[in-house]
């Protein structure tokens, strides 16, 4: 992993939050998508110090399975003036007072991306893709939904997970957000705003139970030949 040598001030700044080209919008839900956020010289270091994580899914972060530049692009994207930009494009007034959980997912299966909304615990969720390109597929394209069973209902065109775009958005009973089923690599960082410090501890205990028994099944798979039941 990488030594950071990189001036972290101009990551994620909270002033191109404000730029009219980020996409912000209310209806139905409140949600926004923001392109090229992040320095394009610095993504060789990012892809190198991303954790090599043994399931797949979102897995709680942890400092010790990261390099540098991303420990350091975490601590940028949970700085209370950067997470209060986010919530003023949401309409969430001073965000930051919200507890953060961190996840990380560096590989999905077919399983994932069904339609949903997120849970009652969180107050809004930021996604933060680190993918160098992405070929012209539909499937792993995030999409904000007008309903629960209708992938082909679209707020807004679909959105390529690709480098340097983060996309927030507000949890409601509509927030309904989904993508195609993709299998593969697919690097994103989710930070979730939640509603108590009571719903973090509870997130953090049932992530840590996941991460075991996904590293347990890795375990299994090869010493098995992948067998896992």
């Amino acid at each position: 992993m990488t030594t950071l040598a990189a001036d972290t001030s101009s990551w994620l700044k909270a002033s191109a939050l404000a730029h009219q080209d980020t996409l912000v919008r209310s209806e139905p839900f409140s949600f926004m998508v923001a392109k090229d956020m992040l320095p394009r010289d610095i993504m060789p270091s990012l892809l190198e110090d991303f954790p090599k994580l043994k399931g797949s899914g979102y897995l709680p972060y942890e400092s010790e399975e990261c390099g540098d530049s991303v420990n350091a692009l975490i601590k940028r994207m949970i700085e209370p003036e950067f997470a209060n930009a986010i919530g003023d494009n949401l309409g969430i007034e001073n965000m930051s007072q919200y507890p953060t959980y961190v996840s990380i997912s560096r590989t999905l299966k077919k399983r994932h991306g069904n339609i949903h909304t997120d849970g009652k615990s969180k107050i809004a969720t930021a996604l933060l893709y680190l993918n160098g390109d992405w070929a012209s597929t539909s499937e792993g394209c995030l999409r904000f939904l007008n309903r629960i069973d209708d992938f082909e209902d679209t707020v807004v065109p679909e959105i390529q997970p690709i480098y340097g775009t983060l996309v927030a958005f507000k949890r409601a009973d509509n927030s309904f957000h989904g993508h195609l089923p993709f299998e593969g690599e697919r690097r994103v960082i989710q930070i979730a705003w939640l509603v108590s410090a009571e719903d973090k501890l509870r997130k953090a205990k049932r992530g840590r139970l996941s991460h075991k028994l996904k590293q347990l099944q890795g375990w299994l798979g090869g010493k098995f030949g992948g067998k896992t039941g």
